[in-house]
C-alpha cells in the first residue's frame, strides 16, 4: 500500500514527536529550512518507504500531519 505523509511546515514546531514514533524511520527534522515561525520543521526522508501507518498524525499535538492512503 502506497502511503503519502503531508505536514502544515508554517504550523510545525519541531517537537519531533512524530520521529519518535515513526516504525521505519523516515521522519526527521528538515534542519536546511526553517518556517515562519523560526522552528526546523519535521518532513519525511524517504515517501516510498512509508506504510501509511499514520502514527505521527496521531501523536501530533497540533494535527499538522495527513496521511493519505491509495488503495489499489
Amino acid at each position: 500500500m502506497a502511503a503519502r505523509v503531508t505536514f502544515d511546515r508554517d504550523r510545525c514546531k519541531g517537537c519531533e514527536l512524530c520521529i519518535s514514533v515513526c516504525p521505519k524511520h523516515i521522519v526527521s527534522i528538515d534542519e536546511a529550512n526553517t518556517n515562519r515561525k523560526g522552528y526546523h520543521p519535521a518532513h519525511v526522508k524517504d515517501m516510498d518507504q512509508c506504510t501509511g501507518c499514520a502514527s505521527c498524525a496521531r501523536i501530533c499535538p497540533d494535527s499538522i500531519i495527513t496521511v493519505y492512503r491509495e488503495v489499489k
